[in-house]
């Protein structure tokens, strides 16, 4: 079980007072909150070990080299990549999507294919699209249901051997939809293909195990998942990052330049030109640290739990549907209220401190699916209560009265 009152305690800001009202925080698919441990590291870092890395032999540059690829260590340990060197540090989900993108733009000619799927995010879209426009290859689209599922039989049929990749999230950021992977994981490599999965909305949730999943490449962002803002991860299979070309120049990515040619360095720095977020890296080893010692099977029990609960309390609303219903969900609850636009909801129930995300959430193509503007969104943490659903609940009855 967790000790709910004890987590809570480690967040500072769940503790403060938003228009005169106690903070009720479900705004978690957009960004986590972030325990005192994360908060204390980055000052640590900055107090006791700033320099610039793997290029100094003074002190200091040694330590935060160390704590940098002692990072990258519980990174890979935390995924089980088999090599510490398939862990690239990237601002983010959507740098590591672009870096793959744009290495793919070697590899593919205009008889190519590039499948992605209706329930993606728009930064797991848009770096396709431009993909295809450069090479001229197709991007195709894997279809969904009403309940917010991919149709498995039409990703099947969409599979041949001019598929050169196929991307897709683990988990739906606007509907919270599981997507199967390993399932997809498998048919695309039955066919040659390579696979990428945005595992942004995943890892704040579940544990993902790369070898295990057997996927080319999976990214995400520390933000998700209790770390800081401004750093990522991108894992490829060892051999997809050696054969891809890098995707910035600079200076750490090389072996030697002169004025005639570039010899790239070795993995990972071929794909980690200039100077990265150091504390932001650092730090996300301790995020990670701090998520494994509550445990993610205790995480995943609680969050179920928290979603159970406030799907049948909003359900209890008149005139409240909820926007994807798929068999295998996490804590996210996407709603409209018959008659209200999202954004109006927002702003009143924010009024009363509840913090959730209205709009399309970069994700318009299934919004445009569902035939609506926006959807208001719940995404619950392990850090919520259901004495807080309560008050989303509670709250928007209030909206809905005053807008009515």
């Amino acid at each position: 079980m967790i000790d709910i009152q004890k987590i809570r305690a480690d967040f500072p800001i769940l503790s403060q007072k938003v228009n005169g009202k106690p903070l009720v925080y479900f705004d978690n698919g957009a960004t986590s909150q972030k325990p005192k441990v994360v908060i204390e590291a980055i000052s640590k870092y900055y107090e006791e070990i700033n320099a610039n890395i793997h290029r100094g032999v003074h002190t200091l540059s040694q330590l935060a080299t160390d704590a940098y690829e002692v990072s990258r260590g519980k990174i890979q340990a935390h995924i089980n990549a088999k090599f510490a060197h398939e862990v690239i540090f990237t601002s983010g989900t959507t740098h590591g999507i672009n870096a793959v993108a744009n290495g793919f733009a070697s590899l593919l000619n205009s008889d190519d294919e590039v499948l992605v799927s209706a329930l993606e995010h728009h930064s797991n879209i848009v770096p396709w699209q431009m993909l295809c426009e450069k090479t001229g290859a197709t991007l195709k689209v894997i279809p969904m249901n009403e309940n917010g599922e991919l149709i498995l039989s039409e990703y099947e049929k969409l599979l041949s051997n001019k598929t050169k990749i196929v991307t897709v999230n683990h988990i739906s950021n606007a509907l919270g939809t599981i997507n199967p992977i390993e399932f997809m994981i498998k048919k695309a490599h039955e066919v040659g293909a390579a696979i990428l999965i945005d595992g942004a909305q995943a890892v704040p949730h579940l544990k993902p195990d790369v070898q295990a999943l057997d996927c080319d490449f999976y990214v995400f962002s520390g933000h998700k998942i209790c770390g800081p803002t401004g750093v990522g991860i991108l894992y490829g299979k060892e051999e997809w990052l050696r054969k891809l070309p890098p995707y910035q120049g600079g200076g750490e990515m090389i072996a030697t330049v002169s004025f005639e040619k570039t010899t790239y360095a070795d993995l990972p720095h071929k794909f980690e030109a200039g100077t990265p977020n150091i504390a932001g890296g650092i730090v996300l080893g301790t995020a990670i640290d701090y998520l494994n010692q509550i445990g993610f099977d205790k995480i995943a029990n609680y969050e179920h739990d928290l979603l159970e609960y406030g799907t049948k309390k909003l359900l209890e609303i008149e005139g409240l549907k909820i926007i994807g219903t798929a068999k295998e969900k996490t804590s996210v609850i996407s709603f409209t209220i018959d008659g209200i636009h999202p954004y109006d909801i927002g702003t009143i129930i924010d009024k009363l401190g509840i913090a959730v995300r209205t709009g399309h959430h970069c994700a318009q193509p299934i919004m445009d699916f569902y035939k609506i503007p926006g959807t208001i969104r719940a995404s619950f943490a392990f850090y919520n209560t259901k004495e807080e659903i309560d008050a989303l609940v509670e709250a928007v009855k209030k909206a809905q009265m005053m807008l009515s």
